[in-house]
């Protein structure tokens, strides 16, 4: 039979196990959202073929020539200063996404910021935004005002400099990444389907390419 006190050791060293393997599976990283194999997925690089189609919300929304672009020559940029919001849509409508674009903050003094919005419709929509000026990468619903769903502490992405995001949205499962690390993990079920775009928030002057919707057109 063990001793008292080794049996003791024993038992408390299996219950620190336990508590061990239970504290990692509380923090493992959440499973990656992943639409189902062989779904469409729409490119825009700006360079054949522009903005025909789009609806401009809110901004100054053109393709420009940009030296040093991610891929050819085009970009799309916006350049309105004095607007709260300014947002321009794709003209398909979604419900499952996963959508990448990357986007170059290139001045701003309020703001300086690019993101993804999707499920809009008549106004009402998700953002995941990343700003030049702060250190957080959010999620935000508006409607005729915004609400912050999840946030998370990033290094500020540098003025001057290409940085990419990436959104997937199944059902009421929200997934979010900046430059390919996942941030953000949320569920919310507000808003089911709609179109996907671009943003940017008051004197911010941001240029955008290679947005890649992948999705199923409703």
């Amino acid at each position: 039979m063990m001793p008292r006190r080794q049996w003791l050791r024993t038992v408390l060293a299996g219950v620190t196990a336990l508590g061990s393997g239970l504290h990692a599976d509380a923090h493992a990283a959440p499973t990656e959202l992943k639409l189902p194999e062989g779904t469409p997925t729409q490119t825009f690089d700006f360079e054949g073929k522009g903005i025909e189609g789009w609806t401009t919300v809110a901004g100054q929304w053109a393709v420009e020539d940009m030296a040093g672009a991610p891929s050819g020559t085009k970009v799309l940029v916006q350049r309105a200063t004095k607007n709260d919001f300014n947002v321009i849509v794709a003209p398909a409508v979604y419900s499952d996404v996963d959508v990448t674009m990357k986007f170059k903050p290139i001045s701003g003094r309020e703001d300086a910021s690019g993101g993804i919005v999707f499920r809009f419709t008549d106004g009402k929509y998700y953002v995941v935004r990343a700003n030049a000026l702060e250190k957080n990468f959010r999620l935000y619903s508006y409607d005729r005002g915004r609400r912050q769903l999840a946030s998370a502490s990033v290094q500020a992405p540098p003025l001057g400099q290409w940085h990419t995001i990436r959104i997937a949205a199944v059902g009421d499962h929200i997934q979010a990444w900046l430059h390919g690390r996942l941030y953000l993990d949320h569920r919310d079920s507000r808003f089911k389907s709609g179109a996907v775009g671009l943003w940017t928030k008051a004197d911010s002057v941001t240029a955008f390419d290679d947005l890649a919707v992948g999705g199923k057109a409703l």
